[in-house]
C-alpha cells in the first residue's frame, strides 16, 4: 500500500492511477475527466463546479488560458450574486449604492467573503496537471518547473509506486510564483538587503511591522546590561523568513534565538542568516513558543485574526482562537529577564473585523502579569487600503499596526 493519497481515473479505456498531491491536504477528486483545447471554457466550468476534476492533456500555455476563463466565469457569477442581493437585477450596481458586505455587519462579511474565497478556489483547483517522476510536465510548451518542485516536495522519487503525480494548476503556479520570489527575494529597507522566502513561509511584504522593530527603543532596564552596552540576548517567537531576527541583529543584539515549529520555516530562516552573515548571531532552533531560559527583549509577530486558515501559507495570517498570541502573553513574564520587555506586533485589524476586541486583548495582558509600558503604531500602505472594490475594505482601510511594548507587573 503507498502511504501517499492516490488520484484514479480512466483514460484510454484503462484504469489510471498516481500519486495525488496537495499542499491543502484536500483528498484525491472522486470524479476525473480527460481535457484539451477541445473543451469549452463553460463546460469546463460547469463540470468544476459539479465537483468533476479536469487532467488537461493539451498545450501547458493553452491550460492556463482556461484556468483564466474559468476564473473570470467564477468573478462574474460573484458580482451576479452581489447585485441580486443588492436589489440590482440588471446592468452594473449604481456607483453610490453600498455593496453588500458593506451593508452586513464586518463579522458576516469577513465569514461571507472567506466562504466565497473557498469555494473560488475549490472550484478552480479542479483543473489538473501530470507531473512526471523527475518534476518535468509532460505537456507541449511546458515550462521547467523541476527546481521549484523540488524546493517544495523535496528531491523526486523515481520509483514506480512514488513517481508520476498529479497535482492543481493552481497549486503548480503557486510553485512556480514561490520559486520565483525566493530567488529574487524582498527588498528590507530596515535592513538595506534582501530575505528569500521559501515555498510555504510568508514573505515580508508588509513593511510597516518591520519598520517598528527597526526604529522602537531597545529596551535598556536589564539589571546585567548598562545603557551604553547591546543587549546581550533577545528572542524571536516564529521567526518565519527571520527578517525580525535580521534586523535585530543589525541593531547590535548580541545574540538571537529565532524559535518556530515550521521546518520550511526553519530551513528559510537558516539560509536568510547564512545569506546576511547573521549565522554567528542567530541561532534558529525548532521549538513551539518559547526557548529556554530569559532573554532581554523577546519579539513575537503572531497570525493577525482568529480564524481557521485554509492551507499551510495561511497559517501566518490565521489561528483559531488566538492560539499564538495567547501562549505568547501567558508565558512571556516567565521568559523575560529583570526589567526586560517584550514586543508583540499585531494588527487591530481583527477588531475592525468583530473577531476580538480590544478590551480582550488588553484582558489577556492582565491575565499574564504584564503591563502595557508604550505602544508605537503604523499605518499600512499595501495596495488593498485603497481598493474600495474589496469586501473588507472599511477594516483595511481602518486597520493600524502596532507594537505593543509589554513589561512585567511590579509585585
Amino acid at each position: 500500500m503507498s502511504e501517499h493519497p492516490i488520484i484514479r481515473w480512466a483514460e484510454g479505456g484503462c484504469d489510471q492511477s498516481a500519486r495525488w498531491r496537495s499542499e491543502k491536504g484536500l483528498a484525491p477528486h472522486k470524479r476525473v475527466v480527460i481535457a484539451d483545447e477541445l473543451m469549452t471554457a463553460d463546460t469546463a466550468y460547469r463540470l468544476a463546479c459539479e465537483g468533476t476534476a479536469l487532467l488537461w492533456r493539451g498545450d501547458f500555455q493553452n491550460a492556463r488560458q482556461m484556468l483564466l476563463a474559468m476564473a473570470r466565469r467564477a468573478d462574474e457569477k460573484s458580482r451576479r450574486a452581489a447585485r441580486k442581493t443588492g436589489g440590482v437585477k440588471t446592468g452594473e450596481k449604481p456607483a453610490n449604492m453600498p455593496s453588500e458586505a458593506a451593508l452586513q455587519p464586518p463579522t458576516d462579511a469577513f465569514h461571507m467573503h472567506r466562504l466565497a474565497q473557498s469555494q473560488r478556489a475549490r472550484t478552480l483547483g479542479m483543473l489538473l496537471l501530470p507531473l512526471a517522476s523527475n518534476y518535468s510536465v509532460p505537456l507541449r510548451r511546458a515550462p521547467d518547473v523541476q527546481q521549484a518542485c523540488v524546493e517544495a516536495y523535496g528531491p523526486p522519487v523515481g520509483d514506480a509506486e512514488a513517481g508520476n503525480s498529479i497535482v492543481s494548476m493552481r497549486e503548480l503556479l503557486g510553485l512556480i510564483g514561490a520559486h520565483e520570489w525566493r530567488k529574487k527575494g524582498v527588498e528590507v529597507p530596515a535592513l538595506q538587503d534582501r530575505i528569500h522566502p521559501h515555498y510555504g513561509v510568508f514573505a515580508p511584504v508588509r513593511g510597516e511591522y518591520v519598520d517598528l522593530v527597526a526604529k522602537a527603543s531597545l529596551p535598556t532596564g536589564n539589571l546585567f546590561c548598562s545603557n551604553d552596552e547591546p543587549l546581550p540576548l533577545a528572542f524571536d517567537i516564529g521567526t518565519g523568513t527571520g527578517v525580525l531576527a535580521a534586523v535585530l541583529a543589525r541593531r547590535g543584539v548580541k545574540r538571537i534565538v529565532a524559535t518556530d515549529m515550521d521546518h520550511r520555516a526553519l530551513a528559510c530562516a537558516n539560509e536568510n542568516m547564512h545569506r546576511l552573515k547573521l549565522s554567528a548571531q542567530v541561532q534558529v532552533v525548532q521549538t513551539d513558543l518559547f526557548p529556554e531560559g530569559r532573554a532581554s527583549l523577546i519579539v513575537c509577530n503572531p497570525p493577525w485574526i482568529p480564524a481557521r486558515p485554509s492551507s499551510p501559507i495561511e497559517s501566518a495570517i490565521f489561528d483559531p482562537d488566538s492560539r499564538m498570541l495567547r501562549g505568547f502573553i501567558a508565558g512571556l513574564a516567565a521568559h523575560l529577564e529583570h526589567g526586560g520587555e517584550g514586543w508583540l506586533i499585531l494588527s487591530d485589524i481583527a477588531e475592525h473585523l468583530g473577531l476580538r476586541s480590544r478590551a480582550q486583548l488588553l484582558e489577556y495582558f492582565a491575565q499574564g502579569g504584564l503591563v502595557v509600558v508604550d505602544r508605537l503604531d503604523a499605518r499600512p500602505t499595501h495596495p488593498r487600503v485603497a481598493d474600495t472594490t474589496d469586501p473588507l475594505h472599511a477594516a483595511r482601510a481602518a486597520e493600524v499596526t502596532s507594537l505593543w511594548r509589554l513589561g512585567v507587573q511590579s509585585e
